[in-house]
């Protein structure tokens, strides 16, 4: 079921992307970065392989997507750019102190699909609005309870301008939990990997947008969760049925 969540979310976001690309794992360390942490700025949630200090595992897909476009200068006509990836995730989950250590909610390794957005200064907004609906659009296929939350200013990321979560209903916790981040950069990330947007008059700086589809792990726990019922087990949305020969996962005695 997990590789057939991450071909819906790609084929969703699909349909709003021009390219879809493959990005490596390891990362150098100017290339975190570029993308917004910082030493001392904020936990870097990546893992630091042994005998190297300039080499990590990217935290997110977001990182070396958002790279892709440094040093270049691209014509006004080629925006927006969008670009997914489908990549798997590392994180060192330090400043948690032992919260949710047990089963799928929170994990060091995971996988997701990651869209990454350049645009013009002007539509970014609509931009991050239109970012949070396409990741909706799998909850809504999935028939899941979720929220939008916009982010408070204290709980924004340290490159990030505004951020909507999209967090699904998990019963047994009896509250909603995070299952996916949209985020404005604006002109930060673009700035710091020197990406330039001309035009017949002068250059800008373009903004720049990344979200995520939804992450696997927590999106089987909310299908387990809110799709089963007592002495029958859990039944699989519809979306999914179609790619497999059984609609219900039966509970054993």
């Amino acid at each position: 079921m997990k590789k057939i969540l991450l071909s819906l979310s790609l084929a969703i976001f699909s349909l709003f992307v021009v390219s879809q690309v493959d990005v490596r794992s390891s990362i150098k360390g100017y290339v975190n970065d570029g993308s917004g942490p910082v030493e001392g700025a904020e936990v870097v949630v990546v893992y630091m392989p042994t005998g190297s200090s300039d080499t990590a595992v990217t935290g997110a897909g977001g990182v070396p997507l958002t790279n892709l476009l440094r040093d270049t200068t691209l014509n006004e006509s080629d925006l927006p750019v969008k670009l997914t990836a489908h990549t798997p995730c590392f994180r060192s989950e330090a400043g948690n102190y032992g919260k949710d250590t047990k089963g799928m909610i929170r994990q060091h390794q995971f996988e997701k699909v990651e869209l990454v957005k350049f645009v013009h200064p002007e539509e970014s907004d609509k931009a991050l609005e239109d970012l949070t609906d396409n990741a909706a659009q799998l909850l809504d296929k999935l028939e899941l309870s979720y929220r939008k939350v916009v982010l408070c200013t204290g709980d924004l990321g340290f490159s990030s301008a505004k951020t909507i979560d999209l967090e699904v209903w998990l019963p047994s916790q009896n509250c909603f939990r995070e299952i996916s981040s949209c985020s404005n950069f604006r002109d930060f990330q673009a700035r710091r990997i020197n990406v330039k947007v001309k035009n017949s008059k002068n250059k800008y700086i373009p903004h720049t947008l990344n979200g995520s589809a939804l992450a696997v792990g927590r999106t089987l726990v909310a299908i387990l969760e809110n799709n089963y019922v007592e002495g029958e087990g859990v039944h699989v949305p519809t979306v999914l049925s179609k790619y497999l020969d059984f609609s219900v996962i039966e509970e054993k005695n």
